[in-house]
């Protein structure tokens, strides 16, 4: 799967995130995949979890990797079954609630396996294509998911950042366009659709820039790529 726009943004906010947190603290990374934001975790004691089940090829709908290594896990269950023997002072869970069957439930899971004083960081997409099919079962999440559930579930929220706005999610799209006409053989065909794709796309770059930070685009509140939470847990 060809790296696309959104993922460096993101990966930069999770490495400064994840790199800011006290050394000798545990973190549990939740579906953590191929676990890779472990190199930013050196400083932490990391336990890596995942379903284990995505092999790289899905069942071939929608976008996949191609490959997909999870021997670096610490252990293999379903999210739903992590042992609450113990609780941790980070809770660790990015680009992981599409690909959950309950949302709510895994948001539950992971606020009691998080310490008193402890904190959940979570990023999610806004609104995503299919992708890792058949483990694809909600498009995304707004920010008044987390700003619902946080709370109850006795959170306070201390970041909520949107990742891009709406002009950032059209250039990529935009420049997508070609890749998904070819796959699915729709479109027009003519020479000159390409050339139009690549100015309107130029545009939607062009006011994005305009929008404000990368980081606090003014669209946002209309169209993002996803949410990136820190919460903190208040309650016991």
């Amino acid at each position: 799967m060809a790296r696309i726009k959104n993922h460096a943004a993101r990966d930069t906010w999770i490495e400064t995130t994840l790199r800011a947190l006290p050394k000798g603290s545990s973190l549990l990374d939740v579906g953590a995949g191929e676990c890779a934001y472990k190199p930013h975790c050196d400083h932490l004691e990391y336990l890596a979890q995942d379903i284990a089940e995505y092999d790289g090829a899905g069942d071939g709908v929608g976008l996949h990797t191609g490959r997909w290594d999870t021997s670096r896990l610490d252990f293999i269950c379903d999210l739903y079954d992590i042992p609450e023997d113990r609780q941790f002072d980070t809770v660790f869970c990015s680009e992981v609630l599409e690909h959950v069957v309950d949302p709510v439930r895994a948001l539950e899971k992971m606020a009691r396996l998080t310490k008193p004083g402890g904190r959940m960081i979570i990023t999610a997409p806004f609104n995503s294509i299919t992708h890792f099919a058949p483990y694809h079962y909600c498009t995304g999440f707004s920010q008044y998911f987390y700003r619902v559930h946080f709370e109850r579930l006795g959170f306070e929220i201390a970041e909520l950042t949107a990742n891009g706005g709406y002009f950032d999610v059209m250039d990529q799209e935009l420049g997508r366009l070609t890749r998904v006409r070819k796959k699915f053989g729709a479109g027009w065909r003519e020479p000159f659709t390409p050339l139009l794709m690549q100015f309107t796309r130029l545009i939607a770059r062009l006011i994005a820039g305009q929008d404000g930070p990368r980081m606090a685009r003014v669209s946002s509140e209309l169209q993002t790529f996803g949410w990136h939470v820190i919460a903190t847990k208040t309650q016991t």
